[in-house]
């Protein structure tokens, strides 16, 4: 009776002593972390000088026209790709299917500049397909009829090659999802499967699709190798010719600024076409959905259909890389291509380390104690995905550049010395970005894994004596140990492609993969780019294939399947 009467009392005295100390270094951590957008968000209304207002006059329009025919463009390539090839391999049964499930996935691990340096070479002027052709038809000039790669319907092309999975991987997860009864009643008022898709699973998987779409737009704004190699002027560009090409970093500041109000009118703009309305299941039971079996000719469009993203955003660029990087390796792959490697993983590593460090500590400050400053707080800092990586770069580099001129200021002032630049220019405001950059991702991972471990065991192990540290290491982060391992692998990934803050951020005569592919690129020494491309590719495949195998596991009822005639 007695210990019925004391494990209350213990459990309430566990409780009333969450947050604290803990709670509080986690909101000054995601505010550390969200810093770089707030300097950015300040410019707004910074007052305008004579370069912003000769940008506004001369350039700045073709920039938000640019950046808006892009969002356009690769907007509906990938809802063409990702939601029908998602649909197809969910709810068809044709040959190849089941390759196509984890296949589709592939192109992810193709940056969008790889595909672009990639095509380049092969449909430019000087290219193998239209040299091929020129012989074949005895043209001696330009072929006129021949498509223009280096425009902005190449640009459209190229990004919708390579970030449609992800519209397809949430897409194919929502109908994975859906229920069995949900399509089943809907054949039984009569509707074929394209009806069946429009009024039932399309609208079901609504709020995924759009999830999908809004990352692959930001992904657009955010590009930098495609859009500077084909000439197109947008707003990513514009800050980097205006903060390296004219050294007027207020102007560069104000060009960011704008560029997340295009990001803040996205978001917006998807939240308000939904309105109240509310996608869900009515039913609590759960079956794979009927699979649909397509006659000859259509299972043979299902299949082509299918295999052309697959084809062309994975196959032909990787085959030419590979073959390349054969013909190149003697040249390229030296003594430097180690070193840009060794710095590429080594910035890849600590930046995953440390991703995850700070995301477990502020889940896990979350998790402690909802209140609405810890809540703002850890969703203002899982904002960097959706900021491009030149904004979150000017975001860094103004307070770090003040920063250093203060301290070299006092310190000739005082000690007579120079202490020159302290932080800006370093590693350190590298992994910075970095970490700005792609914490919301181990973050997200890391608060899904704490999702499945019942706050209970937090308890049982406080009146075991543990302190709020020693749970979350001795208790809590062996059990997801997979949620940590996954975090940190895809963060790793993300900072090996990350381009255009590792342009503005890092320290002189420090090169990685990523831009050493660029240098080559705006050489057009194209073939010599391949070795590096080809490594950033393949280190990209690790994600894709353990994102596969989750959208595996994910939907309920996996055992059984059904096919309808």
């Amino acid at each position: 009776m007695a210990i019925n009467q004391t494990a209350p009392t213990t459990r309430i005295g566990i409780r009333k002593h969450r947050g604290g100390a803990w709670t509080l270094f986690a909101i000054f951590a995601a505010g550390f972390i969200c810093l770089p957008v707030l300097v950015v968000t300040a410019n707004l209304f910074a007052p305008a000088g004579e370069v912003w207002s000769h940008l506004a006059a001369t350039v700045l329009p073709r920039y938000v026209a640019n950046s808006f025919w892009l969002m356009l463009g690769v907007g509906a390539t990938v809802l063409a790709l990702g939601v029908g090839s998602a649909w197809l391999v969910t709810m068809c049964d044709f040959p190849g299917r089941r390759h196509y499930e984890w296949a589709l996935l592939l192109p992810f691990a193709v940056p969008a500049y790889v595909i672009a340096y990639t095509y380049t070479g092969l449909l430019d002027y000087a290219g193998s397909t239209q040299t091929w052709l020129r012989e074949m038809l005895g043209i001696s000039g330009t072929i006129s009829w021949f498509p223009e790669i280096r425009s902005l319907g190449g640009a459209i092309v190229m990004m919708g090659l390579v970030l449609y999975p992800y519209v397809y991987m949430l897409a194919r997860t929502a109908f994975h999802e859906q229920s069995w009864a949900a399509v089943e009643v809907s054949r039984t008022l009569g509707c074929g499967p394209w009806r069946s898709f429009r009024t039932i699973s399309l609208p079901l998987a609504r709020p995924s699709i759009a999830a999908g779409l809004a990352l692959a737009l930001m992904e657009a704004l955010n590009d930098f190798g495609t859009v500077q190699f084909f000439g197109i002027d947008t707003f990513t560009t514009g800050i980097y010719r205006t903060w390296l090409g004219m050294d007027e970093r207020p102007a560069a500041a104000q060009l960011a600024a704008l560029l997340m109000l295009f990001i803040f009118a996205l978001i917006l703009l998807e939240r308000l076409s939904r309105g109240r309305r509310r996608y869900q299941h009515a039913g609590s039971r759960y079956r794979v959905p009927p699979r649909y079996r397509l006659g000859r000719g259509k299972a043979l469009i299902a299949a082509c259909a299918c295999g052309l993203p697959f084809v062309l955003g994975f196959v032909v660029p990787a085959a030419a890389l590979l073959v390349w990087t054969f013909e190149s390796a003697a040249e390229t792959v030296d003594r430097r291509f180690l070193t840009m490697a060794i710095n590429s993983f080594s910035v890849a590593a600590v930046t995953a380390v440390l991703a995850v460090i700070l995301a477990a500590i502020i889940a896990y400050g979350l998790r402690l104690r909802q209140t609405t400053p810890m809540l703002a707080a850890t969703r203002l800092a899982g904002m960097g995905y959706a900021i491009p990586g030149s904004v979150i770069a000017v975001g860094i580099l103004i307070p770090l550049a003040w920063f250093d001129n203060a301290v070299d200021g006092w310190a000739r002032a005082n000690l007579g010395v120079s202490t020159g630049l302290l932080l800006s220019g370093t590693v350190f405001a590298l992994i910075f970005a970095y970490l700005v950059r792609f914490l919301a991702i181990s973050l997200g991972a890391i608060e899904s894994g704490f999702g499945r471990i019942t706050p209970r065991l937090d308890d049982a192990a406080r009146s075991l004596g543990l302190g709020q540290g020693g749970v979350l290491i001795r208790v809590l982060a062996p059990l997801m140990r997979g949620s940590l391992l996954t975090a940190g692998l895809l963060v790793f990934v993300d900072v090996m492609k990350e381009l255009p803050a590792t342009l503005l951020v890092r320290p002189f005569n420090f090169e990685t993969l990523a831009t050493r592919t660029y240098a080559f690129a705006a050489d057009e020494q194209l073939v010599n780019a391949s070795s590096s491309a080809l490594a950033i590719v393949a280190v990209g495949i690790i994600p894709v294939i353990l994102l596969s195998r989750a959208i595996g596991r994910a939907h309920p009822g996996a055992p059984g399947e059904v096919t309808l005639p």
